[in-house]
């Protein structure tokens, strides 16, 4: 089926192109000895006119060159920023955007427009939920550049992937059996209540990931790979991040074209409330946890 090919190939496992695509093979050329002998002696004078720094024109020329753009560059940036800065109205004003208008239409009209009883939610997850969408994939980005940084290679598995950490600790394995499930109770509980109280995926998220951290520390790779792994890393990111994107796409679309939209908020206080604030709660809350998680991994083994 094309959802198990597209799963095969998200998680490294098939080629889609391998078997598809004609490959002829290059047919074997023989450079003559003396145009090998020719190139070799134009890198070495290559090599020994770059490397003499002190008689080099152009090098020096590129030099002074580029501490007089970087002074006059810099010279130029503080006196745009100083412009800028100069037109911006005083700090505190009353008349300020910021003092009024904004802040006024997130208290005023915030519940009746996101059914969020929580405005700083609303806020987030709804006026400004493109900055929101933003920062859900820099932390992405993030993980998978720390990835390829320092992740390990393929099929390379460390004989003992706790040799940092405590062997068979009873101490830390008996307080995590007992906090661990709270710890990912109260995570997902404030996931869920962030659009009634303080909360919200970003915090609920970073619980998880703390719980996930303390269960690794405590029972190692080996158990923390049965239910959370590389593959599944992927799958959860991949598939919030896409939700959220096309759920948020949704939303900016009907109201830039001033559409009543089909989602309906709900009764606030109520848990099922607030239209999309809810899962795009539980979203954010998979990418950080995941996040976190990843990163303590990558950081600590190299890989999952």
């Amino acid at each position: 089926m094309k959802k198990d090919r597209f799963l095969a190939w998200l998680d490294g496992e098939e080629d889609l192109y391998e078997g598809n695509v004609e490959v002829k093979p290059q047919e074997e050329y023989e450079v003559p000895q003396e145009v090998l002998m020719e190139r070799m002696r134009e890198n070495k004078r290559l090599r020994e006119r770059v490397n003499d720094v002190e008689h080099n024109r152009e090098y020096k020329f590129f030099k002074h060159l580029y501490r007089i753009l970087a002074v006059d560059f810099g010279i130029l940036l503080i006196l745009l920023l100083l412009l800028a800065v100069s037109f911006l109205p005083p700090v505190g004003h009353a008349a300020n955007p910021d003092n009024n208008e904004v802040s006024a239409r997130y208290i005023e009209k915030g519940l009746q427009e996101t059914g969020a009883v929580n405005i700083v939610t609303g806020m987030i997850l709804d006026y400004r939920a493109f900055d929101t969408l933003g920062e859900s994939h820099v932390l992405f980005v993030a993980a998978v550049t720390v990835f390829v940084l320092l992740r390990a290679g393929k099929g390379k598995q460390e004989e003992n992937d706790r040799i940092y950490e405590p062997k068979n600790d009873t101490i830390l394995q008996k307080a995590a059996f007992v906090l661990v499930p709270m710890i990912m109770i109260f995570g997902i509980y404030v996931i869920l209540n962030g659009h009634l109280s303080p909360g919200g995926g970003f915090s609920g998220g970073a619980i998880i990931g703390s719980g996930l951290i303390l269960y690794l520390n405590a029972f190692g790779f080996a158990k923390t790979e049965r239910f959370f792994t590389e593959k599944t890393y992927k799958r959860v990111c991949l598939f919030s991040l896409a939700f959220y994107c096309l759920a948020k796409s949704y939303s900016f679309y009907t109201g830039a074209n001033d559409i009543h939209s089909a989602i309906p908020l709900g009764t606030p206080g109520a848990i099922l409330s607030s239209g999309l604030i809810l899962p795009l709660n539980i979203c954010v809350g998979l990418v950080v946890a995941c996040t976190m998680y990843a990163f303590y991994a990558l950081f600590r083994k190299g890989g999952f």
